[in-house]
């Protein structure tokens, strides 16, 4: 703070102080809401991931111990951590890329398009359990509707949710089918792309194809990459199909990184251990979004940008 604004604010006048303090009171609900229920929560899991905390008796401080533990001691942490970055690398891009698709087919002069427009966003504003029973329905090996009718045809079911093959590859397509706020982001990105730009490409010969691919794609390489950091950041955090569905099954081959940590927190009763994983989930997540933001710098073209 200069000394110009010390000065400043110290001669306020009589209104100007009443007008700022109206203006914290009328803020003070959700400084207070931030407080109690996002800075304290921050500053104590860090504190718990120091202890050793089992909800029953009162945290005693270890030190670095809990995360020295999970880094060198804890054998299942890099199962955990291989399932959830197996789930990030192949669900992030691929959810991104059907979301990218739907919204440029549903961009074109389509018949029903309001219709297909709301269709593929519904799956993205059911609640997560309901679609998690929809899909478990789906997935069920002896009446679901995808191994009913391959059984009917004489052809082997796939054992969705109860291989550890296909377990994954499952919560995947669930992702992919639920695409439909990505879709909406891409769809107006889409809309802001100038039409001069596809007029001259048209001018000097350029297919729908080319079109696409250097003119669309770049115009909404931002929406992209918001995509792209939202996608990671959630893909990171995910738990509640997983959960819903397998508990972490078959054979820890759904053990997503935030199920292990809910687990500890609530079924092993280990707080501090899992405010440690936390922590550590924090730092990953935090490492992998600063390097895509990074790299954007070679791929996301801002329109009317001179760099």
């Amino acid at each position: 703070m200069t000394s110009q604004t010390i000065q400043r604010r110290s001669s306020w006048s009589p209104t100007e102080r009443r007008e700022y303090l109206k203006g914290l009171v009328f803020i003070s609900p959700w400084l207070i809401g931030f407080a109690a229920f996002v800075l304290y929560p921050i500053i104590a899991s860090l504190y718990y991931s120091f202890t050793y905390y089992d909800l029953l008796r009162p945290p005693r401080f270890i030190g670095l111990e809990n995360y020295r533990e999970i880094l060198f001691q804890d054998q299942f942490a890099g199962k955990v951590l291989y399932n959830t970055v197996y789930y990030v690398l192949l669900a992030v891009p691929l959810g991104t890329i059907v979301a990218f698709l739907l919204a440029s087919l549903l961009n074109t002069r389509l018949v029903g398009r309001s219709f297909f427009r709301a269709i593929f966003f519904v799956p993205s504003i059911v609640p997560v359990v309901s679609s998690a029973m929809v899909w478990l329905w789906i997935f069920n090996t002896q009446y679901g509707v995808i191994d009913s009718t391959l059984a009917s045809l004489g052809l082997p079911v796939i054992p969705f949710l109860s291989s550890p093959e296909w377990a994954k590859p499952s919560f995947i397509i669930i992702h992919c089918w639920s695409s439909g706020g990505a879709m909406l982001i891409f769809l107006a990105s889409l809309r802001d792309v100038p039409m001069s730009l596809y007029d001259a490409a048209k001018v000097d010969g350029a297919a729908s194809w080319a079109r696409f691919r250097h003119i669309t794609i770049p115009m909404c390489t931002p929406a992209i990459l918001f995509s792209v950091l939202t996608g990671i950041i959630g893909a990171f955090q995910y738990f509640a199909f997983a959960w819903i569905l397998t508990r972490g099954g078959p054979n820890g081959a759904t053990e997503f990184y935030s199920v292990y940590l809910y687990r500890n927190a609530f079924s092993f009763l280990k707080m501090g251990y899992a405010a440690a994983l936390a922590w550590i989930l924090f730092l990953i997540v935090m490492a992998v979004t600063m390097a895509v933001f990074r790299s954007s710098a070679r791929w996301v073209y801002y329109g009317g940008s001179t760099d």
